[in-house]
Parts: structure tokens; sequence; C-alpha cells
């Protein structure tokens, strides 16, 4: 059975499949194309952390992790740099620590889910 993920993968991982006896084709992607693969994987991980069960939810982050890392590389964008920026956001929108869940938000009366701030 021949299976056709067409998905990023970790680099050791056709060596992974090869030491299981079975074969595998691989691509090296370009920059472009490399990026477009890492956020679609970022999106598979964030899917992923978010079904975790408490166990596995360490590793999934770890993963979560590792593609950001990724994504920053690729993109000439230095870990402090995200840090300012996340420190910025905290400081206009707030962090998570009050666990707050929004439920509605009204105008005129109305109750509308459009233009939320994130």
């Amino acid at each position: 059975m021949t299976v056709f993920p067409h998905k990023l993968v970790r680099d050791r991982i056709p060596e992974i499949i090869k030491k299981a006896g079975k074969t595998c084709e691989i691509e090296h992607l370009d920059r472009e194309h490399y990026q477009q693969a890492l956020r679609e994987k970022l999106i598979e991980e964030a899917q992923e952390a978010a079904q975790a069960n408490a166990e596995d939810l360490l590793s999934e982050l770890a993963d979560l992790s590792d593609v950001i890392e990724a994504l920053l590389a690729s993109y000439h964008i230095s870990p402090e740099t995200l840090k300012q920026v996340q420190s910025q956001r905290q400081q206009q929108r707030g962090g998570f620590n009050q666990q707050i869940r929004l439920l509605s938000v009204s105008s005129d009366g109305e109750s509308t889910n459009s233009h939320i701030p994130r």
C-alpha cells in the first residue's frame, strides 16, 4: 500500500521510514514552497495540540514550537523580535491570565460576531 501524504516532515523521518523496512520518495522544497508548507504544518500541529490529552500535550506543544522556530528562521525573524511583539501585544491587549471567554458583543442593541478584537 502506498500513501501520499505530501506534507512537510522532520529531517530524520525518511531515515526512520527506511529503518522500518519501507521506502519513501521525498523532494526538497524551494523557499516559497517551504514557507507555505511550514504554514500548513503550523495548522496541523496546532490542531494536534488542541486535541491532545493531558499526557500528550507537552510533546504536541514542542512540535508546535519547532514549527514556529522554523517559520521565524525562514522569514529571518529573530526570537527576540517575536518576544518584543508578543510583549507589545500583551501590554496593548493583555494576556490570557484572567481566563476570559467573550460571549457576545452588542452594537445598538444587536449582537454581532464581526469585528471582535483578537
